[in-house]
């Protein structure tokens, strides 16, 4: 294949962007516009062009993100693929770090704690310390500890800078927490990437070996980078300063977890010569679609210029609802899926997205009474359920005997009479001969003071961790590992004496472990235990599996980044909902709240729905009257179809047919959202409207009052205005 074949397939801008020349290149990719296919065919480009395949390294965020891009890319040049290092940033870090570990004092075969295990590590360290957890809270300490590593600071570092009681607690801690790290040979998720950076930073000759390998470094979603990513990018493509990387900072939405767009606005001055391609034309939405996602993001001062266009004509004007409360609201878009579906629209088709996953729970309540079926993303992920972290706990501690929290996470998986007070003994014994405390479980005899029952406990432990090994050392398959260890433990025993519905649910929890390893097994050749485990820790939330897709979704606005539907909703766009409260003071919070619209706007391909309530109950039991959403007034009025006035009627659970008319009075005018004027109480807004005894009556809140009224139509003196 030739080149011009091989890029026969693009646009002009994407062909342009593909045969970019050496050198730094950023390329704006807006929404939709393809730039997945861009990555994948500058790499076969390069491939094609005599790069070799082994100086190629492409890094994206998910686990399932990498996948798609190897396969695309094999898909475009074959085998040779497999020789390109794709991955997340976290899995290159792994990879390099157990080469480079021993150079920061670390095992090769070290641990990997998510951030569970990171916050079980914390609660010993304040107990140990006698700090207060309602004083500082673990979370809080963990979150604390986090940030500090996106932003490339050690313990030392935090220590220098805390210039405040609450900050110097919590430097207390993370250097405790580091020396507890080094001990385990244990590193967190945020280690990763910090310690890779300091690998490359203290041993020129370690950074030299990977900058002389990527001649080309390639990144997606840029925008998405925290400054220990920028950081590592920089340091890679510091030699041959090929850095090609794609992203649009209209979709930054993570600063909450240390991603800054900056890394994609500061580009061109990190990198002077960097050349910079736009990516417009967007092949997902209708023109409508796009035309009031312009508009709305075209209210923030911090981006890159562009404007998303379409080859499709015109297309569905975008529905407004407003409904009176939170159930109205719900139960109208349960309606309207319900006509959709009847219209030969499949469930699977529709998404519903709310700013926070509090507001899910009257939608469920909605689509459970009208028998609609519909999927929550976002959920407890699969390797984050108890009993796969218990498995994991005993293959971990196996491998690693360094692991103190997955060695005292097994001593309670299942209970063998080990309880806090026979671990810290255990513990004790085992600083005293300087061994880990996965060892010490072997020495159980020898331990002082310790009951005869949990000195049984802990040989048994002992026994069942070299038996592990065992397996690993002989090369029996993971998933045979994985299913003797839930039997030889007694695990799945004391599962099926429950037979509670749970209990048969954590078995088959346990069974799609096996069935995970399985997969595993039948796509590596020689792969161990530890590899195994390593990849399970590297598993992301948004890599787990989510179910058949066969109903409705429900999922937070920023679960929803990277993904398209037909027919999208938008729900609770009101001022201190979306945007949230706390973003309504800061301008560049603020600003995120805008590109998090513009992210839902564009997940939709054909039709658009956006909804906000007059009055809503959330996060509490009063109930909250705020204006519309500023995000629903910079769409322009051309765009936007309001609902059918007559649906505010059908979709009420106490509701029937409105009457024209009572007592003479004309009826049509008094619906949900018009303002009146009573000659008492002032101006006011009607927030419900149900049928009385007499006629229809209103519940109208008046500002003025801070209150409801509610007034029979037919003799309160009002009128509309």
């Amino acid at each position: 294949m030739t080149s011009m074949d091989l890029l026969s397939g693009l646009n002009p801008v994407q062909r342009a962007a593909v045969e970019m020349p050496e050198g730094p290149v950023l390329v704006v990719a807006g929404a939709g516009s393809g730039k997945t296919r861009v990555l994948v065919y500058r790499i076969a480009y390069l491939l094609e062009n005599g790069i070799a395949p082994e100086s190629i390294i492409a890094i994206t965020f998910t686990n399932k993100a990498a996948g798609e891009m190897r396969s695309r890319v094999a898909d475009l040049i074959g085998p040779t693929a497999d020789e390109i290092w794709v991955s997340t940033f976290h899995s290159a870090c792994v990879r390099i770090l157990r080469r480079e570990a021993p150079r920061l004092g670390y095992a090769n075969s070290f641990s990997i704690y998510d951030s569970s295990d990171s916050l079980r590590l914390i609660r010993m360290i304040l107990k140990d310390l006698n700090i207060d957890e309602k004083r500082l809270p673990p979370r809080g300490v963990a979150a604390a500890i986090s940030n500090a590593k996106n932003k490339l600071m050690d313990a030392g570092l935090f220590s220098d800078f805390a210039d405040n009681p609450y900050e110097k607690r919590i430097a207390l801690v993370y250097t405790e927490y580091e020396k507890r790290l080094a001990e385990q040979s244990a590193f967190d998720f945020d280690d990763l990437i910090m310690r890779t950076v300091e690998v490359f930073d203290k041993h020129p000759d370690a950074l030299a070996r990977y900058q002389g390998r990527f001649r080309h470094v390639l990144i997606d979603e840029f925008q998405d980078t925290n400054h220990a990513q920028s950081r590592l990018a920089t340091l890679l493509a510091g030699k041959w300063r090929n850095i090609f990387v794609v992203g649009d900072a209209d979709q930054g939405i993570y600063a909450f977890r240390g991603a800054t767009i900056k890394n994609l606005l500061d580009f061109e001055r990190d990198w002077p010569e960097a050349k910079v391609i736009t990516l417009e034309q967007n092949y997902r939405s209708t023109r409508t679609i796009l035309d009031a996602a312009n508009a709305v993001i075209e209210n923030n001062a911090m981006r890159k210029p562009k404007a998303l266009w379409t080859a499709q004509e015109g297309g569905e004007r975008i529905v407004r609802y407003h409904g009176s409360d939170e159930h109205d609201e719900a139960a109208w878009v349960a309606q309207e899926v319900r006509k959709l579906s009847d219209q030969g629209h499949p469930h699977a088709d529709v998404a519903v997205f709310y700013r926070t996953n509090a507001q899910s729970r009257v939608l469920e309540e909605a689509f459970n009474a009208a028998s609609l079926p519909y999927r929550v993303v976002g959920g407890v992920g699969f390797y984050d359920r108890k009993e796969i972290k218990d498995m994991m706990a005993w293959l971990r501690a196996a491998m690693n005997p360094l692991d103190t929290i997955s060695a005292e996470r097994i001593c309670g998986a299942p209970k063998r009479g080990i309880g806090p007070g026979s671990i810290s003994k255990i513990q004790a014994f085992a600083a005293s001969r300087v061994m880990p405390l996965g060892n010490a479980f072997d020495y159980a005899e020898e331990v002082d003071r310790l009951n005869k029952k949990a000195r049984g406990g802990a040989l048994e432990i002992g026994r069942i961790l070299a038996h592990i090994r065992d397996l690993d050392h002989s090369g029996v398959p993971i998933t045979d590992i994985v299913a003797s260890t839930w039997e030889i433990t007694g695990y799945m025993t004391e599962l099926q004496a429950d037979r509670s519905f749970e209990s048969l649910s954590r078995q088959e929890n346990l069974k799609e472990l096996a069935g995970s390893a399985a997969e595993y097994d039948e796509n590596t050749q020689q792969g161990s235990l530890t590899d195994f485990l390593e990849l399970v820790a590297l598993v992301n939330d948004t890599d787990e599996e989510e179910g058949e897709e066969t109903g409705v979704t429900f999922m937070t606005l920023h679960n929803a980044k990277g993904l398209e539907f037909p027919i999208v909703f938008i729900v609770g766009m009101e001022e201190a909902v979306f945007p949230h409260m706390r973003s309504l003071a800061d301008p560049e919070q603020l600003e995120e709240e805008r590109r998090l619209c513009y992210v839902g706007i564009t997940r939709a391909q054909e039709r658009l729905y956006l909804l906000n309530a007059w009055r809503r109950r959330l996060w509490g039991p009063d109930a909250n009257y705020n204006t519309p959403s500023r995000f629903l007034r910079e769409i322009p009025d051309d765009l936007i179809k309001e609902a059918d006035k007559k649906d505010l009627f059908t979709t009420r659970r106490t509701s029937v047919d409105k009457p024209k008319s009572v007592g003479g009075r004309d009826l049509s005018r008094f619906k949900v959202g018009a303002e009146i004027e009573h000659t008492r109480w002032g101006r006011g807004i009607i927030v419900d409207l149900r049928q009385s005894a007499l006629g229809m009556e209103a519940t109208i809140h008046f500002p003025d009052m801070g209150s409801d009224k509610r007034l029979d139509l037919t003799l309160a003196p009002i009128k509309v205005v």
